[in-house]
């Protein structure tokens, strides 16, 4: 299966988790169908945007940052992230993440069930 860019669905979000501004996603594949995938997406974060802290409970979350830089919060722990970094968050972790750079913050983000 091939799927062209300009068939993948697209959408903004507003203050996602309790975080700041609005997040684009660009949606890779229709994961409704695929098992063990809740989501495969591009995520765009503006300067100062946010997505805010939650946890990951039975499913565990990759992101692939890549372009841009920020600060992801890793279960606790405030750590810098840029262009080629990848963030896992699982088992009951929980993580946010901010764009502390000048530029859009782009990353894919995959999430896991089990």
């Amino acid at each position: 299966m091939v799927i062209h860019r300009n068939e993948m669905k697209s959408e903004t979000r507003e203050k996602m988790r309790g975080g700041e501004g609005t997040i684009a996603f660009t949606y890779l594949v229709d994961c409704e169908n695929e098992k063990n995938i809740r989501m495969l997406a591009e995520l765009t974060l503006p300067p100062g945007a946010s997505i805010g802290k939650h946890n990951h409970d039975s499913e565990t979350e990759y992101f692939l940052i890549q372009s841009g830089s920020g600060v992801v919060n890793d279960n606790g722990t405030d750590i810098p992230v840029k262009s080629g970094d990848a963030i896992i968050t699982g088992n009951g972790a929980s993580h946010s993440i901010t764009n502390t750079g000048s530029a859009p913050l782009v990353l894919h983000a995959v999430i896991v069930t089990y």
